[in-house]
């Protein structure tokens, strides 16, 4: 993409502006990244570009390969230090006030110690109260507590919290017992926390809508706890990185900066001074934002360069600042962040010249791979919404959420109900679904080859690569959703059950139970659960609709998302237990969700004919719902015979075993996540299950699985998996059989 220049040039300010060589040291960079922070065959991959754009900088850049190899040679020793991990954290914690939440008493957030970041949670006290509500930091002294790991994704598609926290240095969360609080010493950074408390209280007395964008304006924050459905609604829209990773806020503060020095005659020096001294108080308020920072040193550079009066294309201004940022934030590329906005400023690179629908076009394509990869969905009409949401954020938003910030209240109320109305229309259209296609999580060697053709393509404007391109991306679709094999999955939805079946090449998908969050006093979760967990793990698999969907029995753990569930995604068909549909609770959950859904009722006996055959084996009679009541079912698979009983106590096995005597099972639901009120050593007999399953929650209350129902197992030598353990596990049948662990790193681990 550049000349070569003469191999004299040294290695001056002037000589490193050659077109092109801050470009390719940023991909050499991303390369170098890679070989520490990928697995497995990422790193070959990742060694080879590395290799290849080395010798790219030596042919065409000689005289600067030693600052090229300089500059690998320091990011090296800074991601090499990177990987060490901090050992336990010891000492005092500190705390800052706009770093914490107090809900209810209790108190959550990011702590310090004197070498590592820790979050906590646990009780917070009257002293520890009354600072942080007032934007105090204080130190936590004399801690006690249980210290550990933080948990990870134990499902597919699962947000991961831990991989998530880990690109921000935090590795261990500590859960206060017993602690003394003292109030932390006067400092800048105290100051300037307390500053950003100060500025977060405020704007949480905006109304509601402006409040959630002149946070993400002011703080590169969003707080997402009351404002779900409104980010729901510009992710399916396919708009979200309007939001979140665009840094358009820089251009803002630059332009406002710009007009304020203009009317005070200032110079273009001095609005240069202004706008980095802004700048950089932003950096700190918006607390590292990737974006932010990657918009912040595109300016510092461009502008810097001009007053010395050196000219640097747009691509290496890109490349300069990546390679700055890399130095200062080594995970960069852990971020999704982080990853999203250098791939856009790279499309506005990359299409320029192009005219508007164009360039609205490739820039989505750009960013489709990565999009597929991190969140399953695309809206093939992003072009369309762009148009009709870009301008309501400059001409609205924008003008609106800054004059609210110095309007006096009845305004701002005036400004909300203008806010609201639009948002309104926004989550009405995306509601339809129109252009929204759930495409699947597509595999990371995939995403590179997408990203690689779309980068190929716009650089050489080759029809060629764009042809392959739509092969390729036809290809991944059929494969994700007519895949080769099925599946029975014990999705770990905590204490609760949800088991996932599906059927090889025409899928049809069955799920028996919903998980539900169980709630205990006053406190209600502010999202529900198969939100972060199920769904997700719907749309990872390229599932839009579900067949079938069986319920057990009324209780929360099986089917307290139910509700959420038919509002998100098409079910045909509803089956439960006989007289479950009279329970009040349970007509609660399904009102108003299940109009175009089908529900049968279910007794002993009676075959449901599906793509998959299923046969009650219990309720005999009409019940309320109860745990007896369980809806009990028995499938076969590739020659092989499953049964789930739900909560079903002894008596109701007893039962099952007078009607069905000579019912064998190869693979059984542990019946009531392992309590001892369920599957009975008789039953367990009769069936003879070559291996069992227990679903239940990591340190439930109820102590599941009990250890007398794991001796009885070892008695019996009856092995088992367990979703506290092995996170989700599933059974896979078509061209293989085998079983996988989630938390085994998705490797076949069990033959039986």
């Amino acid at each position: 993409m550049a000349t070569r220049p003469s191999r004299q040039l040294g290695t001056s300010l002037q000589s490193s502006l050659q077109a092109g060589f801050y470009f390719l040291l940023a991909l050499a960079s991303v390369s170098l990244c890679g070989i520490f922070q990928s697995q497995k065959w990422g790193k070959f991959f990742a060694l080879a570009a590395l290799l290849y754009l080395l010798f790219l900088l030596k042919d065409k850049y000689g005289g600067l390969v030693k600052l090229a190899l300089a500059f690998l040679l320091l990011l090296t020793l800074v991601l090499a230090k990177d990987q060490v991990k901090p050992g336990e954290p010891a000492g005092d914690i500190r705390l800052y006030p706009d770093q914490v939440k107090i809900t209810d008493g209790w108190l959550s957030g990011r702590g310090q110690t004197a070498t590592q970041k820790v979050q906590v949670y646990g009780p917070a006290s009257r002293e520890a109260l009354a600072l942080l509500e007032n934007g105090k930091s204080i130190d936590l002294t004399e801690v006690s507590g249980a210290v550990s790991e933080i948990e990870p994704a134990t499902n597919p598609g699962q947000f991961d919290y831990r991989r998530y926290l880990a690109s921000q240095h935090v590795y261990r969360q500590v859960k206060l017992a017993h602690y003394q609080v003292k109030l932390a010493p006067a400092s800048l950074l105290t100051r300037l926390h307390g500053l950003r408390w100060k500025i977060q209280a405020y704007l949480k007395r905006l109304p509601r809508l402006l409040a959630f964008f002149a946070s993400e304006l002011l703080l590169a924050e969003n707080p997402a706890g009351d404002n779900q459905a409104n980010l729901n609604t510009y992710r399916d829209l396919g708009v979200i990185h309007i939001l979140s990773i665009s840094g358009m806020h820089v251009g803002i503060y630059v332009f406002a900066l710009a007009v304020f020095g203009s009317y005070l005659h200032m110079t273009k020096e001095e609005v240069f001074a202004a706008s980095c001294a802004l700048l950089t108080f932003e950096v700190f308020l918006s607390a590292g934002q990737p974006g932010f920072i990657r918009a912040t040193l595109s300016y510092v550079f461009s502008a810097g360069l001009a007053f010395k009066s050196r000219r640097i294309g747009r691509a290496d201004l890109l490349g300069l600042t990546y390679c700055c940022q890399q130095l200062f934030t080594p995970r960069l590329l852990l971020e999704t962040g982080g990853i999203l906005t250098y791939v856009l400023a790279l499309g506005l690179v990359l299409t320029a010249k192009l005219p508007d629908c164009k360039q609205a076009f490739w820039l989505n394509g750009l960013l489709t791979p990565f999009l597929l990869y991190f969140f399953y969905q695309v809206n093939v009409c992003t072009i369309f919404y762009n148009i009709l949401v870009v301008p309501y954020f400059n001409y609205i938003v924008m003008p609106m959420t800054g004059l609210a910030l110095l309007a006096p209240p009845g305004l701002a109320a005036f400004f909300e109900k203008i806010l609201e109305a639009a948002e309104g229309m926004l989550a009405n259209v995306a509601k339809t679904g129109f252009g929204q296609l759930i495409y699947g999580q597509v595999k990371a060697w995939q995403l590179a080859l997408l990203f690689s053709l779309t980068f190929l393509y716009l650089i050489t404007r080759k029809k060629k690569y764009r042809h392959i391109l739509a092969a390729v991306y036809l290809l991944i679709f059929v494969s994700i959703h007519f895949p080769l094999e099925g599946q029975v999955s014990f999705i770990d939805v905590g204490q609760g059950d949800s088991i996932l079946l599906t059927t090889p090449i025409r899928r049809q998908v069955y799920l028996i139970d919903t998980g539900g969050k169980l709630t205990f006093g006053k406190k209600k979760q502010s999202q529900p659960q198969i939100d972060r967990i199920t769904i997700p793990l719907l749309k990872a698999q390229g599932i839009s609709q579900i067949d079938g969907v069986f319920v057990s029995h009324q209780d929360a753990d099986h089917v307290g998302d139910l509700g959420p569930l038919l509002e998100e995604m098409p079910v045909k068909r509803l089956y439960m237990g006989a007289g479950l549909i009279q329970n009040p609770s349970f007509r609660a959950r399904i009102a108003g969700r299940v109009e175009k859904t089908k529900l049968v009722e279910l007794k002993a006996g009676m075959e449901v004919k599906e793509a998959i055959n299923f046969q009650v084996l219990h309720p005999e009679v009409a019940g309320k719902g109860e745990n007896k009541d369980s809806l009990s079912l028995t499938c076969r698979l590739a020659g092989k015979s499953w049964a789930f009983t739900g909560d079903l106590d002894q008596a109701g096995e007893e039962a099952i075993i007078k009607k069905f005597p000579d019912l064998k099972i190869d693979y059984f639901k542990l019946g009531h996540h392992g309590s001892d009120t369920s599957s009975s050593t008789v039953f367990l007999r009769a069936i003879q299950p070559k291996l069992v399953f227990i679903s239940a929650g990591r340190n439930n209350r109820y102590h599941h699985p009990k250890p007398e129902t794991l001796a009885k197992l070892h008695q019996l030598g009856i092995p088992y998996l367990n979703t506290q353990t092995e996170g989700m596990i599933s059974w896979h049948y078509g061209i293989r059989e085998y079983f996988s662990s989630f938390l085994e790193g998705r490797r076949v681990c069990y033959h039986y």
